[in-house]
């Protein structure tokens, strides 16, 4: 993890779970960024407390507003952390906010479906299209050339239930609008990985593992991984990426995921 040198990073969802477990090590690091934007729908509100009490402490923590479904709430969270930024761009772009619906095949709606793509699939793409130029900037003033998180980068949270040729996990939950959204994203992942490589950004899918979140809880099972060590294994594997990883679905561990 101490390799992970980064001047700017954004959390989205990082109210609870797994986004805010990504704050809380960041914040942590040995070289902790100078600024960590933690992004979600009510950073003001009663299930942001957790949040509120980290930015209490930690003057380079600012919480942003932002439901990533909505264009003019994603623009007005870009324009907030250019503000912040000044003339620097940002390194790290954590697309992590998402939902989950266990609906069945038979159960699945026209409704739900529009609204777990909307979440997971449209709101990452609608973030790195409105963070692309800070983006950008950052990878211009960083020395050299390869790709790297330190860089600039956009890592969007995916999953395991996303792999069409292993399809995990489907005799627990069937989660059709959810293994679809996330299908969906790692396709987003690849393309953007094309279209943003001569920018120098760097695009990856992580799987974050099962983890003990009210998601990974919604089954009724309880997950073997703690969101501590989830979050310290995919900030350890940011640190490891390197150009041949662009494009790619890894899990906490740094293992590459079937598509």
């Amino acid at each position: 993890m101490a390799g992970l040198h980064v001047r700017s990073a954004l959390v989205t969802g990082a109210n609870r779970g797994i986004g805010l477990g990504l704050v809380r090590h960041l914040l942590g690091l040995p070289n902790p960024p100078k600024w960590v934007f933690a992004a979600c729908r009510d950073p003001e509100g009663q299930r942001a407390q957790e949040l509120q009490n980290l930015a209490s402490k930690h003057p380079n923590l600012v919480t942003i507003r932002l439901e990533v479904t909505d264009p003019a709430s994603v623009k007005a969270a870009a324009a907030r952390v250019g503000e912040q930024l000044g003339g620097s761009g940002l390194n790290l772009l954590i697309n992590n906010a998402g939902i989950a619906k266990v609906n069945s095949l038979d159960t699945e709606t026209l409704e739900s479906m529009t609204q777990v793509y909307t979440t997971n699939t449209t709101g990452p793409m609608l973030l790195s299209q409105a963070f692309l130029p800070l983006l950008k900037k950052a990878a211009q003033g960083s020395p050299g050339s390869a790709l790297s998180c330190n860089k600039a980068a956009i890592v969007n949270m995916s999953s395991s239930a996303s792999s069409i040729k292993e399809v995990y996990f489907w005799d627990y939950a069937q989660a059709v609008s959810y293994r679809c959204s996330k299908a969906a994203l790692n396709m987003l992942t690849k393309c953007q990985s094309l279209g943003y490589r001569e920018d120098g950004v760097l695009c990856v899918a992580l799987h974050p593992g099962w983890v003990q979140t009210d998601m990974g809880s919604s089954s009724g099972l309880t997950p073997p991984l703690t969101v501590d060590d989830s979050v310290r294994g995919m900030l350890k594997v940011l640190c490891s990426l390197s150009e041949k990883d662009t494009g790619t679905l890894l899990d906490w561990e740094g293992n590459v995921v079937p598509w």
